[in-house]
């Protein structure tokens, strides 16, 4: 064993003589030195604990004693064989027991010893077959730990530990499988929002394997990628951003009802806000009445929210003292969303093709600048590139007839085209809005407009 260490010393010295070919044989020769090394490792540790030497805990200290290697990690697994191990005897000397061959632990030995397994990875195949035992054909337990360490060596523990739904299935008592998918059930949970720096908000899941293919075909199609064949654009949000936005959209669409009954607002949303926060992409609003109490949202945001959501102003005035409660007004009424899925079919964004019932009934000139709830100036939108609208400022032209390929609302996709087109309308008023006829309180809505004790012109100027 010296000798062998004597020749590796300054074997990296000598390397720039090797050629390409050489470079990958050699490493297979240390790797194959290396497992030896390491399988000798546990054997003597296994020896010295057989013989008294050391014992129970005092191993893992003896470990880090004389393979100062193990310092940085591994001599608790080493450990490990080594008390079980020599609890049956060792093989290396023919004294005592062994492990019984056909056990969990003979099988784990076996391939430590040889070398195949690493010490940490078969602990971990130990803690999986003892998880598994009480859920096993007595007479599968050889064929379950010869499979888990095969796998193990060939693709590491994290594949084994997916396997264990099909072990339970071909090799478990007859309704294993159900009593431990039953038992998760408990376990799944949803954690409380949590804000985190830069104020994206933090949730941990966990879920039952039936939640998660349940979550799974809900987002999955929604979440691949979607290059933009008319325009060119390509897709480039980041895998976890598309099913982020994906997962939004599904909740979007349950928190409404459901396609095809009656096309509802996809949420309330109540504010608060300053009058000088109503102005044009400045201040922000602050949510109220939820989880999500207190978040701040900004103008854009709103902004897009506002555009098909059920919306309660809560109105401040100069020193955050309440003025009065709105009535839920603004959004497209159902009459108004059928038109609109009979007109437009499907996302009316250039090149997309998601269908009426994943989209949002998008005002072309924003509520907040004083465009009518009105069909014609109506485009439904689906989430994503709603987003892309609201982001990029972008117009539109909504037709009566169609144009040459049936479209009726004809996207400007020139970053500002909404300010530009904006510039050019004479200045909204507040009071021309038409009340929604199927919002409570619609009646008394000129009536509640009149009655506040403030200038009504306070949606100033669009942004230039």
């Amino acid at each position: 064993m010296e000798a062998a260490g004597d020749a590796l010393t300054g074997f990296g010295e000598v390397l720039t003589a090797a050629s390409g070919a050489e470079l990958g044989e050699l490493l297979a020769v240390a790797d194959r030195l290396a497992a030896l090394a390491s399988a000798a490792r546990v054997a003597l540790a296994v020896e010295a604990t057989r013989r008294g030497e050391v014992a129970g805990s005092e191993v893992q200290a003896w470990l880090r004693q004389h393979a100062p290697s193990l310092r940085q990690g591994g001599a608790a697994s080493v450990a490990r064989i080594a008390v079980d191990v020599s609890a049956c005897g060792s093989a290396l000397t023919g004294g005592g027991a062994v492990p019984d061959e056909d056990s969990p632990l003979g099988i784990v030995w076996d391939a430590v010893r040889e070398g195949a397994l690493e010490a940490g990875t078969g602990c971990t195949v130990l803690r999986e077959v003892t998880r598994l035992t009480p859920l096993l054909q007595d007479q599968a337990l050889p064929t379950v730990a010869t499979g888990l360490v095969e796998l193990a060596a060939e693709h590491g523990t994290s594949t084994m530990r997916r396997l264990r739904p099909r072990l339970l299935a071909d090799f478990g008592h007859h309704g294993a499988l159900d009593d431990l998918q039953a038992r998760l059930e408990s376990s799944a949970r949803l954690s409380m929002p949590h804000v985190e720096s830069g104020d994206l908000t933090e949730y941990q899941l966990w879920m039952t394997p039936e939640q998660a293919a349940t979550l799974e075909a809900a987002i999955g199609p929604l979440s691949a990628p979607r290059p933009n064949e008319e325009t060119g654009e390509k897709d480039l949000r980041p895998a976890g951003q598309r099913r982020v936005e994906a997962l939004t959209e599904v909740c979007s669409t349950a928190s409404g009802v459901a396609a095809g009954t009656k096309a509802g607002s996809p949420a309330t949303l109540h504010l608060t806000m300053t009058l000088t926060d109503l102005q044009p992409t400045t201040g922000a609003g602050q949510v109220l009445a939820s989880t999500a109490g207190g978040t701040l949202l900004a103008p854009e945001t709103v902004r897009r929210l506002a555009c098909d959501a059920t919306l309660v102003p809560h109105l401040l005035d100069l020193t955050g003292a309440p003025l009065a409660l709105g009535a839920a007004v603004r959004r497209f009424t159902t009459p108004q969303r059928h038109h609109l899925w009979l007109r437009d079919r499907r996302c009316t964004y250039p090149g997309c093709t998601a269908p009426a019932a994943w989209t949002r009934a998008h005002h072309v000139q924003h509520w907040a600048d004083g465009g009518p709830t009105d069909v014609t100036n109506g485009a439904l939108l689906c989430q994503r590139h709603h987003t892309t609208v609201h982001r990029r400022r972008l117009w539109a032209e909504v037709r009566n007839q169609p144009d040459e390929r049936g479209r009726h609302v004809i996207w400007d996709l020139t970053h500002g085209s909404y300010d530009r087109a904006l510039a050019a309308l004479p200045p909204p008023r507040p009071n021309t809005h038409p009340p929604s006829p199927d919002t409570e309180h619609d009646d008394d809505l000129d009536q509640w407009w009149d009655e506040l004790p403030f200038d009504h012109d306070w949606w100033g100027t669009p942004a230039a």
